[in-house]
């Protein structure tokens, strides 16, 4: 049995029976590698459909529900009659109302309407009351002139109060944003620390930071829904700093930006502005207290 095991026939016989075998697996390896990459990205890309068709549903609901926590409310008839009849977009609207109006928490058209009705009709209004009080109420010793120029003076006023308005509501909502803010971005830290997509982190923060700032889940939760469906991540980021004009969140997208554009970590960026969040607020708070 050894004599024929080691016989030059049997030898060479297994010899040939290798090659085959391993020419056989050489062919062969290249069609059996089964990657999970392409498996893998549609997979990503299924759930980014679902996140971009929830967020549609979601925002379509409130839309047609039109109730008061909608983010885009239908505008009021006569308000829309009027400013389209007077084309008071053309003719009262300034270049960045839309931002003023956006950093205040008023988006969509309603508000937009509401804003020229406003900057139409006070000045009327306040300019009327004037001439009432001026001339009938009060009628005061004066000069017909000094009582015009009162009422003049009370229509330049009612044309500058919605501006007055939307500036003060907009310093109150970027107070409690900036506030709030470094309690945020720890927990988005330790989002992203924890392995989860950008999308999610800010999804996680917003329903958790809801309870210091109404203002800023808002914000993030807009910002997860254009992350979803706008075909450039970037314009997302821009728009959250357009919308809350805030420093912080501004370098906070900077560094998203370009953690998206060129790969870079974004645990380290996202740590050293946490910690220089927290140390301006501290040195608001030393200020205010002198």
């Amino acid at each position: 049995m050894i004599e024929g095991l080691f016989s030059a026939k049997n030898l060479s016989s297994a010899m040939l029976a290798i090659a085959v075998g391993a020419s056989i697996i050489t062919v062969a390896l290249p069609l059996l590698d089964r990657s999970d990459f392409k498996t893998r990205m549609k997979h990503v890309a299924v759930e980014r459909e679902q996140i971009r068709m929830r967020e549609r549903s979601r925002m379509s609901m409130g839309k047609q529900t039109n109730s008061r926590g909608s983010l885009r409310p239908t505008p009021k008839s006569y308000m829309k009659q009027l400013v389209e009849a007077l084309d008071l977009k053309k003719n009262a609207s300034t270049v960045n109302s839309k931002d003023k109006l956006a950093r205040a928490g008023y988006r969509g058209q309603s508000a937009e309407y509401t804003f020229l009705f406003f900057r139409f009709v006070m000045p009327i209004m306040l300019f009327l009351i004037a001439l009432l009080y001026m001339f009938v109420i009060l009628n005061p010793d004066w000069p017909a002139e000094a009582k015009f120029g009162v009422a003049i003076a009370g229509a330049f006023l009612g044309f500058k109060a919605p501006e007055i308005f939307l500036s003060n509501q907009a310093g109150k909502r970027n107070l409690a944003m900036r506030r709030a803010f470094p309690d945020a971005l720890d927990l988005l830290l330790i989002c992203v620390e924890s392995g989860m997509s950008v999308e999610q982190a800010f999804r996680r923060v917003a329903s958790e930071i809801a309870g210091q700032s109404i203002a800023l889940a808002e914000e993030f939760a807009l910002l997860t829904a254009e992350l979803s469906y706008l075909p450039d991540r970037k314009v997302a980021f821009q728009n959250l700093v357009t919308r809350t004009g805030v420093d912080a969140i501004k370098s906070v997208a900077t560094a998203l930006i370009q953690s998206e554009r060129y790969g870079t970590p974004v645990g380290v960026a996202l740590r050293t502005l946490s910690q220089e969040s927290r140390d301006m607020r501290m040195t608001e708070a030393e200020k205010k207290a002198a």
